[in-house]
């Protein structure tokens, strides 16, 4: 008996939340409408605050409450993970409301937008590039921010993936033997990432199918492609003397000093 009771009055209670807020919504009480937003918003009823705000906002684009409004509907929207649109109303903000001392958290959630919409490494990574720049342009903007550092520590993060990416990319060239592809592509990722902890790998992988792609290449550039494996497995060996791979590589030089003395010498 005791729990019908409850039953009833949190059904009643829901019902006439419902009646009190459509009669809030279809009002003309802006003050109202206002202080009830916030109400929804603060008891984390993030969506159903959203219409208020922006009855709000367009009602009054310019005052304190319209300031408060717009700032509220991006985070409503950021609190109930619709990155893309809090993206829209977090991004606009330091733009329509330039002064506000809400501006630096606005570009910041902003950025975390875009951080949340990233996916992960082995898909398009446009979104991981624009994070990335985004959280530069705050850390550029704000240098003096308590927030800084952890920009920092989530664009590193960002940058780990699109190397794990980049990194995939070289195994997979290699793996197809796309021997041209896999060179190219190994060569970038040293430029891009001349730290990276799958650098020995890159290394040898760049070595490998340099010597693969000049077997197979045609006679005329045989020769500088002879010339450039030796050069880039003289670099291997410097940087990795003690590598489990110099073996395999030190036949592929011996192989490549051979068709160097009697193949681009007669050339010459």
């Amino acid at each position: 008996m005791i729990f019908k009771v409850i039953g009833s009055l949190l059904i009643g209670f829901v019902l006439f939340s419902c009646s009190d807020y459509n009669k809030v919504v279809k009002g003309d009480d802006y003050q109202r409408k206002f202080e009830f937003a916030n109400e929804l918003f603060d008891t984390k009823e993030y969506l159903r605050s959203v219409a208020l705000f922006e009855q709000v906002y367009q009602r009054l684009p310019k005052s304190g409450e319209g300031e408060l409004s717009y700032f509220r509907i991006g985070k409503a929207y950021y609190f109930s993970e619709d990155f893309e649109m809090a993206g829209y109303y977090l991004g606009s903000f330091p733009q329509r409301f330039p002064y506000s001392p809400k501006a630096q958290e606005a570009m910041f959630l902003s950025a975390l937008c875009s951080v949340n919409n990233s996916p992960e490494h082995a898909l398009d990574q446009n979104e991981t590039e624009l994070a990335i720049n985004n959280l530069q342009q705050f850390v550029d903007k704000y240098p003096e921010s308590e927030l800084v550092d952890s920009c920092n520590r989530v664009m590193d993060r960002m940058r780990l993936k699109l190397e794990l990416k980049d990194y995939d990319a070289v195994r997979l060239y290699a793996k197809t033997e796309n021997y041209r592809s896999a060179v190219t592509t190994a060569l970038t990722f040293l430029e891009d990432y001349p730290l990276s902890k799958n650098k020995e790998e890159v290394c040898y992988l760049l070595v490998k199918n340099s010597y693969l792609l000049t077997i197979n290449s045609i006679e005329n550039k045989k020769c500088d492609r002879i010339e450039e494996t030796i050069e880039r497995y003289n670099t291997f060996v410097v940087d990795f003397p003690n590598s489990v791979n110099k073996v395999e590589l030190d036949n592929i030089s011996d192989k490549m000093h051979k068709d160097l003395q009697e193949f681009c010498s007669k050339k010459k």
